[in-house]
């Protein structure tokens, strides 16, 4: 399993750096929406709450703008069949999720760096930061990687990956919200280790579901 799933991961791997091009769309993006919001809206002048929160906002579109083509491009240029002849559905499931949870982890922490010197933040904890940036690139993965394979074959998969995410997104986003801040504004206070467990939660249950349903999604 951990064979084929390595396969899976370098596959995806070769073929980013051979096109470059969710890496240069996404990272276009984000400095884009970084700038538009420091200039437009002048966020260093926000209270907190949505200075953590706009943060989330532009890594939320970015990860949907990048990860919709974890599967859409095995359905374009005809690779599902051959997927399915050499690799189970755990194997692909568990391979694709990893090289997803990988890319947005540079993603989070190209958006972390840049954000924080544009808005004049410092950390506060890091121990927060690193399980923000590292839950929150496993949590956005594990839906991102699903939802991608569910609408990998429909007509409109765009506004379908776009409804379907982002209900199962809000709490995730939410969480880490309020981590972020206990990260680089205010500090941990006694409720925050709640905050922790409920991200531990939301990965380990978003990615059992895939491990559970998406046999039934690779063979339809």
């Amino acid at each position: 399993m951990l064979r084929s799933s390595f396969a899976v991961l370098k596959k995806e791997i070769v073929q980013e750096l051979r096109t470059k091009y969710a890496i240069n769309t996404l990272l276009a993006f984000t400095g884009a929406s970084l700038l538009l919001i420091l200039f437009t809206l002048r966020a260093n002048q926000l209270d907190p709450t949505p200075k953590s929160g706009l943060l989330w906002i532009i890594i939320l579109f970015a990860a949907m703008t990048g990860m919709m083509r974890s599967f859409l491009q095995e359905t374009d240029k005809k690779t599902w069949p051959l997927l399915q002849l050499h690799a189970s559905a755990t194997d692909v499931y568990l391979g694709k999720l990893t090289y997803n949870f990988l890319f947005l982890l540079l993603l989070h922490l190209f958006t972390f760096f840049f954000y924080m010197i544009m808005m004049n933040l410092s950390i506060v904890s890091g121990f927060y930061l690193i399980a923000s940036i590292l839950f929150g690139a496993l949590g956005l993965s594990s839906v991102t990687t699903l939802t991608s394979a569910m609408i990998a074959q429909a007509d409109r998969k765009g506004a379908l990956f776009s409804v379907l995410c982002i209900p199962l997104l809000v709490p995730l986003l939410l969480i880490l919200t309020r981590t972020t801040r206990f990260a680089i504004v205010e500090g941990p206070d006694p409720s925050a280790v709640n905050d922790l467990l409920a991200l531990v939660g939301f990965c380990g249950v978003t990615i059992t579901t895939g491990l559970l349903l998406f046999d039934y999604i690779w063979e339809d």
